[in-house]
Parts: C-alpha cells; sequence; structure tokens
C-alpha cells in the first residue's frame, strides 16, 4: 500500500495553461506551467448574486469577467498561455481524453447538455478567452466519458441500459499517475479506481479503456447520495409517501447518505462519533466503506479478477479509518493505494500538458 499523491513538478516556461473550472458556488482558474501550478484561484459565487441569472448560461458574461480579471490581478501574461484547458461539461457520452472546443461543443452545452450545471460554462470561458489570443481551449476527460463495453450495460429491463458516468477526470489521473510513479504503462494494466468523496463512484481501466463503471446512482452510499437501493422497497417508500421524480431526486441526490442518518455530510464529524463510541455511527461507516468493497470486487469479475492495482481517491481517502476498512476487504484482489483528494486542476493541466508534448492527440468535437 502507498499513501500520498504522486504528482511530480514538471516546469516548463514555454507550456504555460490556463486552467478553468467552474462549480455551482465558485470558478476555479489557475496557470501551470507544465505540471507545476503557478497560481490558483477560487471566485465565489454566492447564491443571491446568482439568482439573477435565469440559466445557466446567462452567467457567461459574468463569470469571464471575473476570469479576466483574476488573470489581472495575478499579472498573468497571456502571451505566455500555450494553451486553455478548461473542465469538461455534460455533453453527450463520448470516448476519454481531449477534445477541442469549437462551436458546435458550446451549441450542445448551451441548447442541449445531458444536465444543466455551471461546468457547463468551462468551455464558453475558455472559448472566448482563447480566440483573441490564437491558441486552442480543451476540455478534457469530462463527467459524461463513456467508454464501457456493451455486455456490461445490459439490465433486465430492456428499456433501461446502464451508462457511463462519473469521476472520470480525478479516476483516470490517478490511474495514470500511478502508473508513470511506478515505471508502467497505463494502456497494459488493469486498475480499478474508487472516487470516494460527496458522491462515490468507481471505474474499471483495462489497457487504456474505461470498460466498466460505477455511477453515483448504482454504487455505494456516500455523505450525500443514497446510492444502490433496493428497486421494490423503493417504489413502497415513494408511493407510501406520495413522491414523485421532481420530489425524489433532491432526496436520493443530495439529502440521504450519511446527511439522512445523522444531519451532516461532513465525514469527520460521523468518524468522531464513531470513534467517540456512537455504534450506531461505527456501523453506518462500516457499512459504507463495505458498499465500497463490494462494488470493487463486483468490476473486477469483469476481467476474470485479473487485476494489477486498486486506487482509492476522493476527499474521503483522507480518512484513514475509512481506507483501512477497505484495504483490509480488498486486498485479496489486488495491492492497493491510496491517494487522496480531488486534483482535478492539476489533472486538466496535466492532459492539455501531454496533448501539447504530443504524447496525445486531441480530438474534434462533431
Amino acid at each position: 500500500m502507498r499513501r500520498g499523491p504522486l504528482w511530480k513538478g514538471d516546469k516548463d516556461v514555454k507550456n504555460k495553461i490556463l486552467v478553468i473550472n467552474p462549480g455551482s458556488t465558485s470558478t476555479k482558474i489557475a496557470v501551470f506551467s507544465g505540471k507545476d501550478m503557478l497560481w490558483q484561484e477560487s471566485i465565489p459565487h454566492s447564491p443571491e448574486e446568482l439568482k439573477a441569472y435565469p440559466r445557466i448560461f446567462d452567467q457567461l458574461d459574468m463569470r469571464t469577467e471575473l476570469v479576466r480579471a483574476a488573470m489581472k490581478a495575478h499579472d498573468c501574461d497571456t502571451g505566455e498561455l500555450q494553451a486553455i484547458a478548461a473542465r469538461g461539461g455534460l455533453l453527450p457520452p463520448a470516448p476519454a481524453g481531449a477534445v477541442e472546443v469549437n462551436e458546435l461543443m458550446l451549441d450542445t452545452l448551451e441548447h442541449r447538455p445531458t444536465n444543466h450545471h455551471a461546468s457547463n460554462l468551462a468551455a464558453a470561458i475558455a472559448y472566448r478567452i482563447a480566440q483573441p489570443l490564437g491558441i486552442k481551449a480543451y476540455i478534457y476527460d469530462p463527467v459524461t466519458t463513456d467508454e464501457m463495453i456493451d455486455v456490461v450495460r445490459i439490465t433486465g429491463l430492456k428499456e433501461v441500459r446502464r451508462y457511463g458516468q462519473g469521476h472520470n477526470l480525478n479516476m483516470r489521473a490517478a490511474a495514470m499517475e500511478w502508473c508513470a510513479s511506478n515505471g508502467l504503462e497505463y494502456r497494459r494494466q488493469n486498475i480499478i479506481v474508487a472516487h470516494m468523496g460527496g458522491g462515490t463512484t468507481l471505474s474499471l481501466h483495462s489497457q487504456g479503456r474505461i470498460i466498466d463503471m460505477v455511477s453515483d446512482d448504482e454504487g455505494p452510499f456516500s455523505p450525500e447520495r443514497a446510492g444502490e437501493l433496493p428497486t421494490y422497497r423503493l417504489m413502497a417508500f415513494m408511493e407510501n409517501n406520495g413522491l414523485d421524480r421532481a420530489a425524489m431526486m433532491p432526496l436520493l441526490h443530495d439529502n440521504s447518505g450519511l446527511y439522512a442518518w445523522f444531519g451532516t455530510k461532513d465525514m469527520r464529524q460521523v468518524e468522531k462519533m464513531a470513534v467517540d463510541g456512537d455504534a450506531e455511527a461505527a456501523l453506518v461507516l462500516q457499512a459504507m466503506a463495505l458498499a465500497v468493497s463490494k462494488n470493487i470486487a463486483k468490476l473486477s469479475v469483469v476481467v476474470q479478477g485479473q487485476i494489477d492495482q486498486i486506487i482509492l481517491t476522493g476527499g474521503i481517502a483522507y480518512s484513514g479509518y475509512i481506507t483501512d476498512m477497505i484495504i483490509s476487504n480488498v486486498s485479496f484482489i489486488a495491492p492497493v493505494s491510496v491517494l487522496p483528494g480531488e486534483n482535478e486542476m492539476r489533472a486538466l493541466a496535466s492532459g492539455i500538458y501531454r496533448v501539447l508534448q504530443g504524447k496525445e492527440s486531441a480530438r474534434i468535437y462533431q
């Protein structure tokens, strides 16, 4: 087992990359020189401020100007930028890797996304800044990356198929960096990555492709997600309480998991309760760790148990209380590394840096 981040500084002043990552309550920006972060800033957005914008894309002008102002405040020399890396929005499913931002992508994100989220603005902000500079903007490993093989999509209800959606950016970056740090080629390994945060998703990387995933609606429960539920009991619960889809989605996505049990989404608080002797908190955390473990085991059978490495990442991976239980459960499958944190900004920069180096090719959005 190995703990700790594996990112290595790789200063390259000729390859400065601006990274843009909008979220629901902030817009994060950073400038990297190669893989070295030069500076980072998180621009907050209050609920009151955002109420003035009925649609996500109505925020585009406002967020773009705030990004430009932050760049100016940091004396960012735009002439040194070689590319802009933007968080991938909720586009239709696509393979992993870099995709060049174009007008069609922006039109899709504004008018035909798979869902509405602030991340859909990233490509548009990047494009607006990149165009006058004569450089390219890219997205990398969006949430909707889907490379699953056909056999794992089939369910017992013909009209319902499984799909790939999860923390692809951080999971794929963690797998690739683990391989690089151990002198191994990503495209020759079978790796399971579990990203544990507010929501938990898992992925199986086989020979350079994410061939199966467990999304946050079908896997472990987490601090705020319900995860997998017994279908018949769920339908009875909805019927008995007069709940429709509009009422259920906020419950399942934001107000379940640890929050439903203990009224907090802070894993640290629940862990402290367990350590201090709260038997219910200890049992629920054990169940959450077991759910992650069971889903790791479930993914392993897709490649007949031939797993080279298991990686635990995300914010909850900082908790030795949780990771120790998971390691105890799954180390019979493969060695386990703990790489805590999300590292989204560095993952975006690293992906586009590989494109600039010619180690990867960017696709054109069609």
